[in-house]
């Protein structure tokens, strides 16, 4: 019969990790009472199956359904909770156009550290007002995605696809999109003039 303990520890663990996809860091896994050594354990025995440094998941979540998200929720979770999904990647989570980046866009604090090649990361102070929550993980809203990728010089094409989308579900309006693209400079002005000219 399993410790009363270990029980504890494996239910404190669960909840934090049901809630991120079953995605944990090596400091929750501590928080919930797993000791660094203990942890080496059970990566070791197959019990969590590790992701990157100091991040692991459970595999009971690998066997399920995806929903698609799987990766936004490890790389905000890898940056420990300060980035945000950005510019292509959040448009492709806010499924709008044909946004399909071959790397996550993240916007980060400036002081921000981390690196790794499988991410693209922007510096800059986001807004509350900018940022949306989802199960696992933070995204810039859809005007902010869209504003910032047209800044960013994504493909037009796509920012055009994209814009016409956000404006048939109601997500934005014309008058909003062009007032957040005058707060990111021309290059963004530009992009969302064009893409409002290709959707009139």
């Amino acid at each position: 019969m399993e410790h009363r303990g270990s029980l504890v520890r494996r239910g404190a663990l669960w909840r934090i990790a049901a809630g991120q996809r079953g995605y944990f860091t090596a400091a929750q896994a501590v928080e919930s009472g797993y000791s660094y050594q203990s942890q080496r354990y059970h990566a070791h025995r197959g019990n969590w199956v590790s992701v990157d440094r100091g991040l692991y998941r459970l595999p009971e979540f690998s066997d399920l359904p995806t929903e698609g998200d799987e990766q936004l929720v490890r790389w905000w979770l890898w940056s420990k909770g300060r980035a945000v999904i950005s510019h292509a990647s959040a448009l492709a989570a806010h499924d709008l156009g044909t946004a399909n980046p071959s790397r996550i866009h993240l916007t980060v604090p400036r002081g921000f550290r981390q690196k790794s090649e499988t991410v693209i990361l922007h510096r800059a102070e986001l807004r509350a007002a900018d940022v949306e929550h989802r199960q696992g993980y933070r995204l810039t809203t859809p005007i902010r995605a869209l504003v910032e990728s047209a800044a960013d010089g994504y493909d037009q094409d796509v920012l055009e696809g994209a814009v016409a989308e956000a404006l048939e579900r109601g997500m934005v309006t014309r008058r909003g999109l062009l007032h957040a693209a005058q707060l990111l400079g021309s290059r963004a002005e530009l992009g969302v003039e064009r893409a409002l000219g290709a959707a009139s």
